[in-house]
């Protein structure tokens, strides 16, 4: 089953820790002195009276100690009962772990971004004590183009791709995204994209399917999900090819020959129908 886009953020921290740091450094955040960053069980992190579960926990970490600990939330959209627990889960992890504690929010649109970023007030005087929270939004994510960076750091280049749809060099994010699955298997890779087309607006998701179908076949990639996704478009394309014979040629098509043409991925065999479109006189000449 697909993962939803909140899974699929909430994963590119917890396999990529150091993709923290990088989005902290773009928010101007000092980082400390550390040598590692690694995940934490956000489960152990955050136990209370209550049981709070944070989505990632992230801990830098120099010569044996933890020297900065980042709480990441993902935020699709605004949600009320967030400022309550969201105090859980920093002042929890502080006295677990002993050390400095970040609340990073990361949200997909800058009016859950202005949501998210309220200072959270949990205790009384005057002023009071408050947690204010690290949030990123699309304006804040790096805008990735080179494609060493983008190898180096995938997720980051996911991020950069949905963050910029309508960047003036969206192509050449694109780009740099498309060489940074040379590096990944094809299930990473395939999660990626569908997330990407999800997130995207609906008016630049043609552009980014037609680029995915037709621009990685000009740069040489090899890898198995460039390999399977250039050879579904082209059958796709060698699809539509038949189809618009047939109806040029006032040919009806029943749902039965329909499927078979469009769930076909065995291009020989759609080029082969597609000639045979010039002769048939029904449809059902295609499939004997």
């Amino acid at each position: 089953m697909p993962s939803t886009p909140h899974e699929v953020v909430i994963d590119m921290f917890t396999e990529r820790p150091q993709l923290v740091a990088s989005l902290l450094a773009a928010l101007g955040y000092e980082l400390p002195d550390y040598e590692t960053v690694e995940p934490r069980s956000e489960r152990a992190a955050v136990v209370a009276p209550t049981e709070y579960y944070a989505d990632a926990v992230l801990a830098f970490r120099r010569g044996g100690s933890t020297v900065l600990a980042v709480v990441v939330e993902v935020q699709l959209r605004p949600d009320h009962d967030k400022p309550w627990s969201w105090p859980v889960y920093t002042t929890s992890l502080r006295a677990r772990m002993k050390c400095p504690v970040l609340l990073l929010v990361v949200c997909p649109d800058r009016r859950t971004a202005q949501w998210a970023a309220k200072p959270l007030e949990i205790g009384f005087g005057n002023p009071p004590t408050t947690v204010t929270p690290l949030v990123l939004d699309p304006s804040t994510v790096p805008v990735v183009t080179d494609p060493q960076v983008a190898t180096e750091l995938p997720e980051l280049a996911v991020l950069s791709a949905v963050a910029h749809p309508h960047h003036p060099d969206h192509t050449r994010i694109w780009m740099a995204l498309a060489a940074s699955f040379r590096t990944l298997g094809a299930d990473p890779a395939l999660r990626y994209h569908d997330f990407i087309l999800t997130m995207l607006p609906r008016a630049v998701r043609p552009a980014w399917e037609a680029f995915m179908s037709t621009g990685l076949r000009d740069y040489n990639f090899t890898s198995d999900f460039a390999r399977k996704y250039i050879a579904e478009g082209e059958a796709k394309g060698e699809a539509k090819s038949i189809l618009t014979v047939l109806d040029a040629r006032g040919i009806a098509v029943s749902d039965h020959v329909r499927d078979a043409i469009t769930s076909c991925d065995d291009l020989d065999q759609l080029q082969k129908w597609l000639r045979r479109a010039l002769e048939v006189v029904e449809a059902e000449e295609l499939l004997a």
